[in-house]
């Protein structure tokens, strides 16, 4: 039975690391590191228990079925779990968020030095995605690539901007916003939540157990620990990044006291400490760590629909990365107001899907319970991702807001225990029930 060797398994780990580590995760702490002001730290734990957390959970979740979205979703049947998996793969891929990691890194780190505009961004999207398409048409060399590389590059970059703020704070916090001032934690973990890396990780699974079995790991119980190591260590490396760029949000408040994004705190910051050679350094970083996450989704969008399609691998990934580099010449905006109710709506469903999956082997009947909790989670979602999309359904939009917790945008979390709940206790007499009439049917070898 052939097993990794320790430094394998530490590339596991900074290659699950450098998958999460996309631009959303570079700029959402720094903003919140700012708006928190001396209500920093309990801003950061919030942000924490939802932002690692949940997607660690996911791939534990995950490790634990083999590593697919499908088999984790196996118990809804067939037609159920594909199509949730379908929407989930499509969503955190080429529809939106594959494309966004190109406009993301243009616009934060490449426009500010060469301009805006269609020409610069078709250009460095085209050269972007044929990186991609390179590096994805191998996906055994992933741990080579990634992990080796990549990874460790993404890392070092990451080190030096953390270590900067750490040791060189621009200045002191600025006064907390007023929804920090009076709920630090609860913010901190909408912000957290709101990163959405439940569903990138429901997506990457597949992608690092395959990793796994590249280096000739057939064992189940060895793809299992592998990928909860490899998670730990990610989500180590999550809460390190997290921290050192709370701390860099926090100590810039002199610095730009008024920003509304994090993009803006990262370039005040870096222009402060690196001087001219701060927006290089930032573009690099940026590039990086959006190339990292767009090869992770590829490959596993790849992986998922070559099931099932009749097309290669290889054939899929050049597909993806075609169509990935046209929706991401839309432009940042325009991704941004289409992608964030759709991805807004099957959120509920996903988390409620990794939670659950870790009793379903104590129900005899998972599906009776699973599906109804989903299609409530899924109901709420819609209404959550209508909301987003700043339009609204008459009274059932307004009834929503009176839920516990809707301000932090779990509304959906009660009724879907609440039903539950009610699934279980109906599964409970039902099986009593059937046990019941077994019991009274005569035994005709009495007879």
């Amino acid at each position: 039975m052939k097993a990794l060797q320790s430094r394998d398994v530490l590339a596991l780990g900074f290659m699950t690391f450098a998958l999460f580590v996309g631009a959303g995760n570079i700029i959402f702490p720094p903003i919140v590191g700012l708006q928190a002001g001396e209500h920093v730290w309990s801003a950061a734990l919030g942000f924490l228990l939802t932002a690692v957390g949940l997607p660690v959970l996911t791939l534990i979740a995950l490790a634990r079925v083999g590593g697919g979205m499908d088999a984790l979703s196996k118990p809804l049947g067939q037609t159920a779990a594909r199509t949730l998996a379908i929407v989930c793969y499509l969503s955190v891929g080429p529809l939106f968020a594959t494309p966004r990691t190109a406009t993301v890194s243009f616009e934060v780190g490449v426009a500010p030095l060469l301009g805006n505009g269609p020409i610069p961004l078709f250009l460095y999207s085209l050269a972007y995605f044929l990186v991609v398409l390179v590096v994805s048409l191998y996906p055994g060399r992933l741990l080579d690539t990634v992990g080796r590389f990549l990874g460790p590059l993404k890392i070092l970059a990451l080190a030096v901007l953390g270590g900067a703020a750490l040791f060189w704070p621009a200045g002191g916090p600025a006064t907390a916003a007023p929804d920090y001032a009076s709920r630090a934690l609860s913010q901190g973990f909408v912000n957290g939540y709101l990163t959405m890396d439940t569903l990138g990780a429901l997506v990457f699974g597949i992608v690092i157990v395959n990793a796994i079995r590249a280096r000739g790991v057939t064992a189940p119980q060895l793809l299992t620990r592998y990928t909860i190591i490899a998670g730990l260590i990610a989500g180590a490396g999550l809460v390190l990044v997290y921290l050192s760029l709370f701390q860099l949000g926090a100590g810039s408040g002199s610095l730009v006291p008024h920003a509304s994004n994090g993009a803006e705190v990262l370039h005040a910051y870096v222009q402060h400490t690196f001087g001219s050679v701060g927006s290089d350094f930032l573009a690099v970083l940026i590039t990086l760590a959006c190339l990292v996450t767009a090869v992770g989704l590829t490959c596993a969008c790849a992986e998922f629909f070559s099931e099932f399609l009749p097309f290669s691998y290889r054939s899929l990934v050049v597909l993806l990365a075609a169509f990935s580099l046209l929706v991401s010449n839309l432009g940042l905006t325009q991704l941004i107001q289409i992608s964030v109710p759709i991805l807004t709506a099957i959120y509920p469903p996903c988390i409620a899907l990794v939670v659950l999956s870790f009793f379903t082997a104590r129900w005899a009947a998972p599906g009776r319970i699973l599906g109804p909790v989903l299609l409530v989670a899924l109901a709420f979602g819609i209404l959550d991702g209508l909301q987003a999309a700043h339009l609204s359904v008459p009274y059932l939009s307004e009834a929503v807001q009176w839920l516990p917790l809707a301000d932090s945008g779990l509304g959906w979390l009660l009724p879907a225990v609440v039903v539950g709940l009610v699934a279980l206790v109906l599964e409970s007499l039902r099986r009593g029930g059937h046990a019941q009439a077994d019991e009274a049917e005569p035994d005709p070898s009495r007879s």
